[in-house]
């Protein structure tokens, strides 16, 4: 709609361009006084129609069948105009609900933002960065505004009512990120997520470190308290400033194409029931396994060589996106 502005310019332009030569006109040629002129023009460019207020002159009338033809042309083309763009507003509303809706209705294992501030920002930045699918849901229409400008799809709704938690898919969701303005607000959202679909993985912000044990209670799978964290990296950064590098590094764009995923071992896959040094992930792709989760909840840190990997483990491991990309087909792939 960048077309708008510049219309809605011409339209309030030409008219106090008309009103302005008006006055001007009958102040210079009949000697009105400006509110008379004024008042004059505005009545007869509007088709009003009272009357003259005192008699024109020749000239004056001259003058006025001018002000007639060309203020009555103006204020047609400026109702005219106005009556296309709130058309065309409301069409476009019509249509961005509907194709935002269908968009919506094509997700599935997708994500769920509620509320875009600043970490819903960096949550959003982040699930765009790593290509999943998610849907960012906002009260503030200047918010929802600000993620569509960048490309994300964003729905404006109150993520606390049961029925725009239904709206964005939450039955074909995979997780839902809480990062509302309150405690209260993420929490009510937890239990109404929750009692929708009970599979689903919630992470929530807290900004009461005293609230993390409500919020594991009410079925938070991930709890951050953003100023705490915050702490506690600023110190990691003086007191370790080479761990805090690294960690960096591996968790954010800094220049080198490395990252850290976790990468699930298919059940069938030709690769279960094999070691570490077996499959020799190192050396052939240039891939570092930091740990596995297993099956069953445990997690193993720095697994030795001799380290048996098993189909549903999870491996953590790191290096570049193509590698990682590889590794992954690889341990998808069901050994027929």
């Amino acid at each position: 709609m960048d077309h708008l502005r510049p219309r809605l310019i011409f339209i309030a332009s030409s008219l106090l361009v008309t009103l302005f030569g008006g006055t001007l006109g009958f102040m210079l040629i009949e000697h009105y006084a400006p509110f008379d002129a004024f008042y004059f023009t505005l009545t007869t460019i509007t088709t009003v129609g009272y009357g003259e207020i005192f008699g024109l002159s020749r000239a004056g009338r001259i003058f006025n069948s001018f002000l007639i033809f060309f203020g009555v042309i103006s204020l047609l083309l400026a109702v005219g105009g106005m009556t296309q763009t709130v058309i065309e507003l409301e069409l476009n509303q019509f249509f961005g609900k509907r194709r935002v809706k269908t968009m919506i209705d094509k997700l599935k294992d997708h994500y769920i933002v509620c509320g875009f501030g600043r970490v819903g920002r960096g949550a959003a930045a982040e699930l765009s960065r790593a290509g999943v699918p998610f849907v960012i849901v906002d009260r503030d229409e200047d918010k929802v505004e600000r993620a569509i400008r960048v490309g994300m799809l964003a729905v404006l709704a109150d993520s606390n009512r049961d029925e725009t938690l239904m709206d964005v898919g939450i039955l074909r969701a995979q997780g839902l990120i809480a990062t509302l303005s309150t405690d209260a607000d993420n929490l009510f959202l937890l239990l109404s997520a929750k009692g929708l679909n009970s599979s689903l993985r919630v992470c929530a912000r807290i900004a009461e470190e005293t609230s993390e044990q409500k919020f594991r209670r009410a079925g938070a799978d991930f709890v951050f308290a953003p100023y705490d964290i915050t702490g506690n990296r600023m110190a990691q950064a003086l007191l370790k400033p080479h761990v805090f590098q690294f960690i960096d590094f591996t968790t954010k764009s800094m220049g080198l194409d490395v990252g850290i995923e976790q990468v699930r071992v298919a059940p069938g896959s030709e690769f279960a029931s094999r070691t570490l040094e077996q499959m020799q992930l190192r050396r052939e792709l240039g891939v570092i396994v930091l740990a596995i989760r297993k099956a069953d909840g445990r997690m193993l840190f720095n697994p030795p060589a001799d380290a048996e990997i098993d189909g549903g483990d999870f491996l953590v491991v790191m290096g570049e996106p193509a590698s990682l990309r590889k590794l992954e087909h690889m341990l998808a792939e069901i050994n027929a």
